[in-house]
């Protein structure tokens, strides 16, 4: 009966879905943060490393979950909002590169305290690149693309889990209570919902479509961001999405990320696993601290700086941007700014840099 269950799709999915039901009331009744996010991924984490079903969750539903946070987020762009991000690039440019030249000196760090080579850790440490980054191990001679997978996963997965109750918590308790003009310009709309959704739905889905054939990195949150925003800026107004759909989005990404983290996989796992969520606390630190001098130089408030430069994935950051009320066009930005920095400089900067380590390594007697 197991075997069949094993062999079954459908079993398995349904399996997972219920887990991950059963892992979002929960967290509902508990109130937390996010609970149709953190739930479902913290149940399929859990149910998953019980093998007697093993879990399944397509990533067409992913895809869709993403499309839906996408328009949510294209929205947010007004011109105000266009204006402001653009008058903002050295800013985003500065704070990139800051962020990543912190994740590398982490990165050398975990390398010599677990013995992984440097350019294995160093790659498994780039923030919000995770489809990126192992596309690009996978290049690589002599990488550990398992080692990478986790490091990037575990970061991710604790980002998610940790921010939401830093968030709210006291460090920005006067901070997440108001929303900026601009969110309030670009998504609060009295446009019924039927029939201009109707009209989005196709312009979504065929930018995700088309962002995926040129690759772009997440094309299915990309394109439907960047559709939305056109054609929102070019006068036609989407409606604003009903907190329920917003909810079955987080539940879609939310039982998929529970099942990218898998720990019996790795070789040193206590090591690697202790080292990995120290690191990945170290980068919201700084994540933290960086957010500080944003907040210095503009006139914004600490909790959308914070998820501005959290090490998120675009996605979740935007999704409790939302939640907090944060200014989601700005978070989006900065957070759009690093995907396509890491996505396009990233990749031959790490190459020239190990080519040479090569070099080095070769003249050394």
């Amino acid at each position: 009966m197991i075997k069949f269950a094993n062999d079954d799709k459908r079993i398995r999915f349904c399996v997972s879905l219920l887990i991950a039901l059963i892992g979002g009331i929960t967290f509902v009744a508990l109130h937390t943060p996010i609970p149709w996010l953190l739930g479902p991924m913290a149940a399929v984490l859990i149910g998953s490393r019980f093998r007697k079903v093993q879990f399944y969750w397509p990533s067409s539903i992913r895809d869709i979950g993403l499309v839906i946070v996408g328009y949510s987020v294209g929205l947010s762009f007004t011109k105000d909002a266009l204006l402001e991000i653009m008058a903002k690039l050295p800013s985003m440019l500065l704070m990139t590169v800051l962020l990543v030249c912190f994740c590398a000196g982490i990165a050398f760090v975990v390398s010599k305290l677990t013995g992984v080579d440097y350019p294995t850790v160093l790659i498994g440490s780039i923030p919000g690149g995770l489809s990126q980054m192992i596309i690009f191990a996978e290049e690589l001679k002599g990488i550990n693309i398992t080692t990478v997978t986790f490091l990037q996963v575990a970061r991710l997965i604790m980002i998610i889990f940790f921010v939401p109750f830093l968030i709210l918590g006291p460090l920005f308790k006067n901070t997440t209570n108001t929303t900026s003009d601009l969110f309030n310009s670009g998504t609060v709309s009295p446009i019924p919902l039927f029939p201009t959704i109707i009209w989005f739905v196709v312009i979504c889905v065929v930018c995700a479509f088309l962002a995926r054939k040129f690759k772009f990195p997440t094309p299915y949150l990309l394109g439907p961001i960047l559709g939305t925003a056109v054609i929102h800026l070019s006068g036609l107004h989407g409606p604003a999405l009903p907190a329920s759909i917003l909810d079955v989005s987080q539940f879609m990404i939310g039982g998929y990320i529970g099942l990218l983290l898998k720990p019996e996989k790795l070789e040193h796992k206590t090591k690697i696993i202790t080292l990995a969520f120290l690191s990945g606390m170290v980068m919201i630190l700084v994540s933290s601290g960086l957010s500080l001098l944003l907040v210095a130089y503009y006139p914004i408030n600490h909790s959308t700086s914070f998820l501005a430069l959290a090490p998120g994935g675009m996605d979740q950051m935007g999704i409790l941007a939302h939640e907090v009320h944060a200014d989601l066009s700005m978070v989006t930005g900065y957070q759009l700014f690093r995907l396509f920095f890491i996505y396009f400089a990233v990749p031959p900067l790490l190459r020239w840099i190990f080519k040479v380590g090569m070099r080095k390594t070769a003249k050394t007697p």
